[in-house]
Order: structure tokens, then sequence, then C-alpha cells
């Protein structure tokens, strides 16, 4: 049977987009913050601990969101955690208490999100088995780039009368959006093999599926986590502080530093499709290789240049740099462990994403605080940081080049 004729993937993969460009709006948090604080009095380390909350729990709804994806309910699984992140971010902006925000942003649409992300990425990737690369770019950037629309159009709502407004007008928004949506999402077929798509040969001649406690009995899962880690470490470190590096070093106003973390989230958006491009031409090892050792370049020149410019091109190349790691990850998980069971593993070795975004930003806020707001000796952390990651990332590659010879022996 020809699944060309009956499974239109392209369709899927920019209805799943649209999804993510809406439950990629938690990103844009701290532009409600602010505002929300001073409507409500609420101090900020109160309020942002909310993200904190929603950061947290991420790998719950990503393991789950995975185990119905593998079994055929990614349409559910989607259109649940979309309207579930929807519906927490329209009840955010009824909250009377900080314990509410945390109960609607945090825990619910934290979980809608991680449903929905798990969800659009596991079942879109198994409908490119020839493009894993540009498909995971593509629709990781849905994610990474919402922030760009979402930002200055919660801005505008906050505007017209205050946080809660916007709040409640981009739940409302979001919920609409995610059921049309919806419509055009179906679960990728089981083996899926695009027309005139002949599949390479693996070692060992036939493509193993594993499930993730076999996933876990393997010593490539281990090096695999701590890459994630170590890729996704600066990249998260820059994204949460960014606008204070501007300000606080290069000496930038606050509305000239909030250029630069839209620019931060453009280049993450892009790099997500560029670099998973690249990786299907020149393999997924060696695009991290070259990853990170731009991410180390990067840190360098905002060491030692002073200047803006010294400023934009660090925070563009590290954004195209992050985009690039959450790119690059899926493709690697499924080419390892196999499509049936991706949702499920690579949920699980998201956990070392989550583990990043949990140190990588309390480490440079901790070292700015102690260092009058100068986050160079951060910025040494998240060379060493990536320096382990190329370490760990030859280490993989000379696991896998054995493992060929001896399928091959």
């Amino acid at each position: 049977m020809n699944k060309t004729k009956t499974v239109h993937r392209w369709t899927i993969l920019a209805a799943s987009t649209i999804v993510l460009l809406c439950t990629g709006a938690i990103y844009a948090f701290s532009v409600l913050a602010g505002p929300l604080s001073a409507s409500k009095g609420w101090s900020m380390p109160d309020i942002m601990l909310a993200f904190t909350i929603n950061s947290a729990i991420a790998p719950i709804p990503m393991i789950l969101g995975g185990f119905f994806t593998d079994r055929g309910w990614a349409k559910w699984s989607i259109t649940i955690g979309g309207l579930m992140f929807g519906l927490g971010f329209f009840l955010s902006g009824l909250a009377t208490s900080t314990g509410m925000l945390y109960a609607t942003y945090g825990v619910l649409a934290g979980l809608g999100q991680g449903l929905a992300y798990s969800g659009c990425l596991s079942n879109t990737i198994k409908l490119f088995p020839d493009k894993k690369g540009l498909a995971s770019g593509i629709i990781t950037a849905g994610m990474g780039g919402a922030a760009i629309i979402a930002a200055p159009v919660a801005n505008f709502l906050i505007n017209q009368q205050d946080a809660a407004h916007a709040f409640r007008i981009l739940g409302l928004a979001y919920m609409v959006i995610i059921a049309i949506a919806s419509f055009f999402i179906k679960a990728a077929p089981a083996n899926y093999q695009p027309a005139g798509w002949v599949p390479p040969v693996q070692a060992g001649g036939h493509f193993v599926n594993k499930n993730w406690l076999d996933m876990m009995k393997t010593p490539q899962f281990y090096l695999i986590f701590f890459m994630l880690f170590t890729g996704a470490f600066s990249g998260l470190m820059i994204a949460s502080n960014a606008s204070l590096i501007g300000q606080q070093m290069f000496k930038l106003s606050a509305t000239t530093a909030a250029f630069y973390v839209s620019l931060y989230s453009l280049s993450n958006c892009l790099g997500r499709i560029v670099w998973g491009t690249v990786s299907d031409k020149i393999g997924r090892n060696q695009t991290l290789n070259i990853i990170f050792g731009v991410i180390v370049v990067a840190f360098l020149l905002l060491i030692t240049l002073s200047s803006t410019v010294g400023f934009a091109l660090g925070i563009i190349i590290l954004g195209l740099c992050f985009g690039g790691v959450m790119g690059v990850f899926p493709p690697i998980v499924i080419e390892n462990y196999g499509p049936k069971n991706q949702g499920v593993n690579y949920g699980i070795i998201f956990c070392g994403y989550s583990i990043a975004a949990f140190f990588g930003p309390k480490v440079a806020a901790n070292m700015a605080t102690a260092n009058n707001g100068d986050f160079t000796k951060a910025f040494y952390v998240a060379i060493v940081i990536a320096v382990v990651g190329l370490g760990l990332n030859l280490l993989y590659s000379a696991l896998k080049k054995r493992a060929v010879t001896v399928a091959k022996a």
C-alpha cells in the first residue's frame, strides 16, 4: 500500500508546528511576569516560581505523551495537551493568589504543554524517516520561536488592560487555534516509509526497536543523556539571563536588551532548522562536534569583546547552537532505538534537558550575584561544560563505530 496517498505528512507537520507555536508561549512568561507583579502586588520570586514549576514537571507529560503517541494516540495527546495548555493560560488570568497561579500556569499549562510537545515531535519524526533532522528542526522551531510572536502580542494586550487580560485573551486564542489545527493531525502509521525512499541498511542487517528498559541497558543511553544536558546547559543559561547580561555587562538599555532577547529567540528558532538539515547531510555526530566547538567560541567572544558587537555575535551564535541541540537529539534517539518507542524513549532522555534547565540558569544567576553582575565566571563554567559535551560526543562516536565493526564481523 502506498502510504503517501493516505498520509499527508507535510500537512501534519504544518499543523503540529502551529500547535507548538501556541504552547511555546511559555517562553514569553518574562513579558507577563513584571506587569502581573505590578497589578497583583505579588513578588517577582513568587511569580517566577510558577515558571519553575512549569519547567520542573516537563518530564512527566513528555513520557506520558510519548506513551500515548507510541500506541497511535498522537492526535489525542496533542489535542488534549494543547487544550489543557490554553485552559491553563486562560485560568491564569483569573488567578487571585500565587497558589492558583501555580496550579494553572505551573501545573495545568505545564502538563498540557509537555503532552502536546511530545505528541507533535514524536509523531512527526516518524513520518520523516528520510528527513529526520529537517522534520525535527521545523517542529521544534515552532516551540523555540513562539515567543517571537507571543511577546509583542502579550505586550499589546497588557497595554490595553493588564497582564490578567493578556492571559485570558491568549488562552482563548490558543484553544481555538489548537482545536482547528488538530483536525489536520493524524497518527503516523507503523513503519511508515514515503514513496521512493529505501531505508538504509542498519548494522546487523535490520533495524532494532528497543523499549525504554532495553534502552537504559545500553551505554549509548547514558552518553546521549549527558550530551543533551551539556548541549542544553549553555543555551538555557543565556535564555534566562540574556537581558541581564546585556544590561549589566554590556551597558545596554532595558529596551535594547529586550531586542536582543528577541534576536536570541529568532536565532534559536532558525538554528533548529539549519542544524537539523545539516545533520541530515553530514551526520549527527559531526554536527554536534561543530556545535560544541562553536559554543566555546561564542562564550570566548562574550568574555573578550566588551562591545555591543561582541554581545550580538555571542547571542546569535549561542541561539543558533541551542536550537541545533534541540533539533539534533530527537533523530539521534530514533536512530539508536528505533521509531516504535520513540515517544517514551525521548521523553526519558529529555530529563537531561530538565536537569540543565534547573542548573544552567541558577549557576549563572548565583555567580553573577557574587560578582556584582558580572557573568564572566559563569561563561567559563559553560565553556567547561561544552568541552565535556564534545568529549562525550567523541566517545559516543567511537562506541558507535565499534558496534558497527562488531555487527559486521
